[in-house]
């Protein structure tokens, strides 16, 4: 898909003047100005975050009675399960709870659905199994529930109590539980409503922990036990790609800082097996911790994951994280292989390629990696996309989306619902559940609807550029103050520069499973960088043919390696420069 590079307005008065009065270098002036930032309390706000910046858990509608209910339950000694999503939002937020009600004496354990068997949400045999063996138990979920209709209703029905905790989207009916813990519900004050599952369970834990101190404050050990878990809800945070901006900058700054130190013996084998060392970046988290703890949940073993993140056993935490990395090695490729053939199934249909969506299937498909396999298959096409495993023996299939530009994915999937058995998701991401022979008329549905309800303008290809450099000018020193822009993530990218007049210093070489990157030498003025762009494997051999100069859009980044520190480009795009 061929981008627009789009460069952002350089006023170079509000720049200096704004370098002067934050005193920081002029490019990180620059890019605050390109993203907006350009009131002075504003830009210092946005790089300042303070512990104290964390609202008050009890603005969150339901906490305080969900607090309240739990401390009574462990002062009862009554039985605490904590029902959590299989993804790392939930797997981070249920262990986090898990380690809070625990250290406070309480009689808890923890259950995670099956992705496949199960499915996403409250399941009624859970609800039924969990009824049979102690109805007088108490109930809490993680990340998941808000959806959950007929499930809390259930619950309600065999005696238990249900408290349900969630972030996301909010339907038509709200669930019959005994307490609603969501920023967002209808009459919400919360005033940072994008936070995440595990953010969400870290307030209730705090709001726990100030009723096991003071009432206010809680008590030094449960203090502590605070400060460690912003590290789990920071992880959550970025892996599921909440908006880095706010609460959550504060949320992944502070967990960020302190997770080598506060780190549980589990999160420290993880850490090691993902190569994850010196101070931690949100990319770390994003493309090493995160995609390993995924990993479980989509190959039906996210309760191992949890198992690892509340583990005290060194020897277990070592044995559980390798065998996470392995699980993270065949969703890899796994994840090549269905890539592949999306993307051959979209070049044998024509009519395909010219639709506004695009909604693929295959019996082949293994339904816990589709979901990061639509991603890949909406950058290379550029238009919201919908994967299916279908089922041979059972003849439903379940599919995964993931949109573009801002379409509304849910209210897509949602207006043709008629073709399905069942479905779920937000703005950028949905899920469903249909039967194998549903799948041409939902196809035809929902491109139809794309093409009727949403328009992708020349903006939405632009490539957003913060300013143009010069590859001298990316020193060691340059970006590291840009650091102080992160961490970086959704809403708040990594600072992107372009720079012209650079050459090869070398044939570019593939690397990484199914020669998926390429790594690269440039070179301008003869001053060598190393360049890497992830997942563009196939640009080798444009770039070994061309002899002119290139024009590239990068992002800089420090590169750190056994105690060694480099910059880095990352690759996003490049082009034969124009100019003579």
């Amino acid at each position: 898909m061929a981008r627009t590079w789009r460069y952002a307005v350089h006023d170079e008065p509000a720049v200096k003047g704004l370098a002067r009065e934050l005193q920081v270098p002029g490019l990180v002036a620059q890019v605050l100005l390109a993203r907006g930032v350009t009131d002075i309390e504003a830009a210092r706000e946005f790089l300042r975050s303070r512990l104290m910046d964390l609202h008050d858990p009890a603005l969150i509608p339901g906490i305080d009675d969900a607090a309240d209910r739990i401390v009574a339950a462990i002062a009862d000694g009554r039985r605490i399960t904590i029902y959590g999503d299989y993804d790392v939002d939930g797997v981070t937020g249920t262990s986090l709870l898990w380690h809070c009600l625990n250290l406070a004496g309480g009689s808890v354990d923890y259950r995670i659905p099956d992705r496949i068997n199960d499915g996403y949400g409250l399941n009624p045999r859970a609800i039924r199994q969990m009824a049979e063996e102690d109805a007088s138990r108490l109930v809490i979920t993680v990340d998941c529930g808000i959806a959950s209709v007929a499930e809390a209703t259930l619950a309600g029905e065999l005696g238990m109590e249900l408290i349900i905790t969630d972030h996301h989207n909010i339907g038509e009916t709200l669930p019959a539980a005994a307490v609603l813990v969501h920023p967002r519900l209808p009459g919400s004050e919360y005033p940072f409503g994008d936070i995440c599952g595990a953010a969400v369970a870290f307030k209730l834990a705090w709001a726990v922990c100030q009723r096991l101190g003071d009432g206010r404050r809680a008590s030094p050990q449960m203090r502590e036990f605070l400060l460690s878990a912003i590290g789990l809800a920071a992880i959550g945070t970025i892996s599921d790609v909440m908006p880095l901006l706010g609460e959550n900058r504060v949320l992944v700054s502070y967990g960020l800082q302190g997770l080598h130190e506060r780190a549980s013996v589990g999160l420290k084998a993880l850490l090691e097996v993902s190569g994850s060392e010196g101070p931690l970046q949100a990319e770390d988290i994003a493309f090493g911790v995160g995609p390993r703890i995924n990993a479980a949940g989509r190959l039906q073993q996210a309760r191992l994951a949890v198992e690892l993140l509340t583990t005290s056993d060194p020897q277990k935490a070592r044995q559980l994280a390798t065998h996470l990395d392995k699980l993270n090695k065949d969703r890899r490729s796994l994840e090549t292989q269905i890539f592949k053939q999306a993307k051959k199934q979209v070049a044998e249909h024509s009519e395909w390629q010219d639709a506004a969506a695009l909604v693929l299937a295959s019996k082949d498909w293994h339904p816990g990696v589709i979901g990061i396999v639509a991603n890949r298959v909406v950058e290379e096409f550029g238009k919201p996309v919908i994967l299916l495993a279908l089922s041979v023996m059972e003849g439903t299939g379940k599919g995964s989306g993931r949109s573009f530009a801002g379409f509304d994915l849910y209210s897509g999937v949602a207006a043709c619902a008629e073709h399905l058995e069942g479905f779920g998701g937000h703005h950028a991401a949905a899920g469903l559940t249909i039967r194998s022979e549903k799948v041409e008329a939902f196809r035809e549905a929902f491109a139809g609807y794309v093409a009727e309800n949403h328009v992708v303008t020349e903006e939405d290809r632009e490539l957003k550029i913060d300013a143009e450099v010069r590859l001298a000018d990316v020193t060691h020193k340059a970006v590291t103050a840009l650091d102080t822009l992160g961490p970086f993530g959704q809403a708040n990218p990594r600072p992107r520069f372009a720079a012209s007049d650079v050459e090869l210093a070398g044939d570019p070489r593939t690397m990484g499973e199914g020669d998926r990157h390429l790594s690269l030498a440039l070179k301008t003025n003869g001053r060598p960088l190393r360049a890497v762009a992830f997942g563009r494997g196939e640009w080798a051999e444009p770039l070994r043919t061309t002899t002119r100069p290139l024009a590239i859009c990068f992002e800089p980044m420090i590169n750190r390696w056994k105690g060694r520190e480099s910059v880095e480009l990352k690759l996003i795009d490049w082009k034969v420069d124009e100019l003579d």
